[in-house]
C-alpha cells in the first residue's frame, strides 16, 4: 500500500472517520464514565468489533483503533499498567480485522491528549513522548495504514505527537481540541498551531471533539484559509454556543435531576444533542469549505456518520434504512393509510 494512500484518497474526494467510541461504549455498558479507559478491547472484544462494524456500515472509511486513553499513565491511574501492551495490540488487531472486511477501508493507530503534558516540565514532556513512541510502535507492528493524533489542547503536545507519528513513515492526521478560552492551553494561537502542524508534515490538520457544529465552524473556516494541506473536522453532536463553547461548560436548566457531580459533562449531556439533520448540515457546510476529512467525535452514533456520508453524496450500506416517512402511519402519504388516522397527526 502506498504511503501516500491517505492524501491520494483525500485528493480524490472525502474520507470519513468515525470517532467517539468512549461515549458510545459507556452508554452501552462497556466503559466506566470518568475513568474512560478502553479495557473493552480485552474484556468484550465482540462489543468493540460490533461498534466498528456499525460505524463502517454507516460510511466510515477509517477504522480507528480504540486506544484513546489507552496510554501508560492512564493505565497507571487505574492500577493496570501490565495490561497496556495487550490492550493496545488487541484494539489494533480488532480494527485491522474490521478494516480488512471492506475493500479500501483504512486502519488507523491512535494517540491523543495525555492529560499530563506540562509546557514547563521537560521531564513530563519526555514521559509523554515515550508513551506516544510505544503506542505508535505497536500500531506500526500491527499493520496500521495511518496514525491519528487527536484531541490535543496543548500546542506543544500536538507538535510532539506529530513528530513521533511522522517518524513511523505513515500518513498522519493531527487534530486539535481548543477549550473555551479560544486559544491553545499553552497560549499558542489555534490557527497558528494548525499552520505549524502543516509545516511539520501533517497530512491532515484540523479540529475534533470538545466543540459542536456552531462553535467549531468559525475556527474551521480560518484554518481552511490558513493551510494548504487537507483539513479535518470531527465535531461533537451537541449544541455548543458562543456563551458555552465546549461540552465541558454546557448547562441544562431544564434538568429536574442534575448529575451527582454537578455538571452535564460527561454523563448528563443527553438533552443537549444536536439532531441528525444538524450534523448533516454541518458536514455539507464543512465539505463546501473544502474540508475532505470528516467525521463525528464524542457522542457520535452510527446514525451521525450516515448523515455525514449522505451529506457528501455517499450511499453507505446503512442507507438501506434511511428514513421513508411516506409510509409513516400518522403523517405518511401511502394510499393504504386510513385518512382518519393520518388526520390525527395534526392534533396528536
Amino acid at each position: 500500500m502506498s504511503q501516500n494512500i491517505l492524501t491520494e484518497r483525500l485528493d480524490a474526494g472525502p474520507v470519513l472517520c468515525a470517532e467517539g467510541f468512549l461515549f458510545e461504549l459507556e452508554r452501552r455498558g462497556y466503559l466506566t464514565a470518568g475513568e474512560f479507559v478502553p479495557e473493552v478491547a480485552l474484556e468484550h472484544p465482540e462489543a468493540l468489533r460490533t461498534l466498528h462494524v456499525d460505524f463502517q456500515r454507516a460510511g466510515s472509511d477509517v477504522v480507528e483503533a480504540f486506544t484513546y486513553n489507552g496510554h501508560r499513565e492512564k493505565m497507571r491511574v487505574i492500577g493496570k499498567e501490565e495490561l497496556l501492551e495487550p490492550l493496545n495490540r488487541a484494539a489494533l488487531r480488532i480494527a485491522r480485522e474490521v478494516a480488512d472486511g471492506v475493500p479500501g477501508n483504512l486502519m488507523a493507530g491512535n494517540i491523543s491528549n495525555s492529560n499530563i503534558w506540562d509546557p514547563a516540565d521537560p521531564v513530563r514532556q519526555a514521559e509523554v513522548r515515550g508513551m506516544f513512541e510505544e503506542m505508535v510502535g505497536w500500531a506500526v507492528e500491527e499493520g496500521a495504514d495511518l496514525i491519528i493524533g487527536e484531541t490535543f489542547y496543548y500546542a506543544g503536545e500536538a507538535l510532539a505527537a506529530l513528530e513521533i507519528a511522522k517518524a513511523s513513515g505513515l500518513p498522519v492526521v493531527l487534530t486539535l481540541a481548543p477549550m473555551a478560552f479560544q486559544e491553545m492551553a499553552d497560549g499558542a494561537g489555534i490557527v497558528e498551531t494548525a499552520q505549524r502542524l502543516e509545516q511539520g508534515g501533517a497530512d491532515v490538520v484540523g479540529l475534533n471533539c470538545f466543540r459542536g457544529p456552531d462553535t467549531m465552524l468559525p475556527w474551521l473556516r480560518q484554518i481552511r484559509e490558513a493551510v494548504s494541506c487537507h483539513v479535518g473536522a470531527l465535531p461533537i453532536p451537541y449544541r455548543t454556543t458562543e456563551q458555552e463553547p465546549t461540552f465541558f461548560n454546557l448547562s441544562d436548566v431544564a434538568a429536574t435531576v442534575p448529575s451527582p457531580h454537578g455538571r452535564t459533562f460527561p454523563t448528563a449531556l443527553d438533552p443537549l444533542y444536536t439532531n441528525r439533520y444538524e450534523i448533516r448540515a454541518f458536514a455539507e457546510e464543512a465539505y463546501g469549505l473544502g474540508v475532505n476529512y470528516l467525521g463525528v467525535c464524542c457522542g457520535a452514533a452510527p446514525i451521525h456518520i450516515r448523515e455525514v456520508a449522505e451529506a457528501v453524496g455517499r450511499t453507505p450500506e446503512a442507507s438501506r434504512f434511511s428514513e421513508n416517512m411516506a409510509n409513516h402511519f400518522m403523517y405518511g402519504s401511502n394510499e393504504r393509510l386510513p385518512e382518519h388516522v393520518v388526520g390525527l397527526g395534526g392534533r396528536a
